[in-house]
């Protein structure tokens, strides 16, 4: 039996405002590099990062961490102000969605696999296809991936990436063009969603604004839009 959260009525929502950098500053310490000001997930992992705040002195700890390939990819909560040391490539809003309640366990007539290290070439082919978010050879080990393969191949995926203390995003929710319409991005959500509950967390997501048909799966499940977010990716000009 799934049970909420026991701490739902105190837990506090407000590291939402800065998802990156709290996942980097507590529960996935392990996977950052940087300092007090500026952290970012190891390369292979993916070029999520996080700034304590849009400082001068944040930004500045920001380039350091930036090798002349890398990209940064930062959700903020204000426009982005970066330097002249930093280029803007991209800026589009998300809403970040969350979920209140455990959703109900999916009736499904085909089978919700775990992945696993040797399904990631699979899982980088299809996330390279349909653009969910970056996904990198080490990316699976945030945890909690889940498939759904359709005759052998995978067809759709979903798990976990940002964690938090005490919440877990939902995230790689992704299917393949000619597979979708079966139910399987509803169900993969609703599992790991039920996932991040049983782990006494509460499951949140984000998604680009215009993506009206993934919102319109999250909120079957039973995700509600908390708020707007700035997702910008920044590099080093050439």
């Amino acid at each position: 039996m799934l049970i909420y959260p026991s701490n739902s009525m105190s837990i506090d929502t407000t590291v939402l405002d800065n998802p990156i950098w709290h996942a980097l500053s507590t529960t996935h310490a392990r996977f950052a590099e940087g300092d007090d000001l500026a952290r970012r997930y190891r390369t292979d992992i993916g070029p999520l990062s996080g700034m304590k705040d849009q400082s001068a002195e944040a930004y500045r700890s920001l380039v350091q961490l930036l090798g002349p390939d890398d990209v940064a990819v930062l959700f903020l909560t204000d426009p982005p102000t970066p330097p002249k040391e930093l280029q803007l490539l991209r800026c589009f809003p998300m809403y970040q969605m969350i979920c209140l309640t455990p959703p109900a366990a999916p009736r499904t007539d085909f089978i919700i696999e775990n992945l696993t290290t040797t399904d990631v070439p699979e899982m980088r082919k299809l996330a390279e296809a349909t653009e969910p978010g970056p996904f990198r050879k080490r990316t699976i080990e945030l945890g909690g991936y889940r498939g759904v393969r359709v005759d052998g191949r995978l067809a759709s995926m979903a798990g976990q990436r940002l964690g938090l203390n005490d919440f877990t995003e939902v995230s790689a929710v992704c299917t393949w063009p000619e597979f979708r319409g079966r139910g399987f991005a509803n169900a993969l959500v609703s599992t790991v969603a039920n996932a991040v509950f049983e782990q006494n967390k509460t499951p949140f997501l984000g998604v680009r604004e215009d993506n009206v048909s993934a919102i319109g799966v999250y909120e079957k499940v039973g995700f509600t839009i908390r708020r707007t977010l700035h997702v910008t990716v920044l590099k080093k000009p050439l």
